[in-house]
């Protein structure tokens, strides 16, 4: 099934975007902070730590979606019902800022994002919610007999 092999590459694609968030946020952060400057009375420090702690956070839940498709891999089950919430808000703040980068960034940035996009939504599909296995030891249901007319 393709579904494994999705779910390891979105993991991965996740982990390298987590990376990369933390650096840009970083660089951003320590820019604001060497240019000294004041934007409408703002302290340069706060926006710098800021736009650091931004970084830390965005990438924390990019480290945590990946972590979560990377279970669903190995264990080649459908992710849980709060796995598969954090999933939905992952994919859905992908399509957004996909929208957002068509203008700010340009058209390999949006093409990227709805790479990242395709694949969180991909690994859920693939693993539908009848993807999970029965529990050990239950019997399997018995089709009820009609009721006598």
């Amino acid at each position: 099934m393709v579904r494994r092999p999705v779910a390891f590459i979105a993991a991965l694609v996740l982990f390298a975007e987590a990376v990369g968030i933390v650096i840009v946020n970083v660089v951003l952060g320590t820019v604001v902070k060497n240019q000294d400057m004041s934007l409408a009375g703002t302290d340069p420090d706060v926006m710098s730590k800021g736009t650091w702690a931004l970084g830390a956070v965005s990438g924390l839940f990019l480290v945590l979606c990946g972590v979560l498709l990377l279970l669903a891999g190995i264990r080649d089950r459908a992710p849980g019902r709060v796995a598969r919430i954090v999933l939905i808000g992952c994919a859905v703040v992908h399509g957004v800022l996909g929208a957002l980068t068509v203008g700010l960034v340009g058209w390999p940035a949006f093409a990227f994002m709805m790479v990242v996009l395709g694949l969180i939504v991909l690994t859920l599909v693939a693993y539908g919610p009848g993807d999970e296995e029965p529990a050990t030891g239950a019997e399997p249901e018995q089709p009820a007999a009609p009721a006598p007319a």
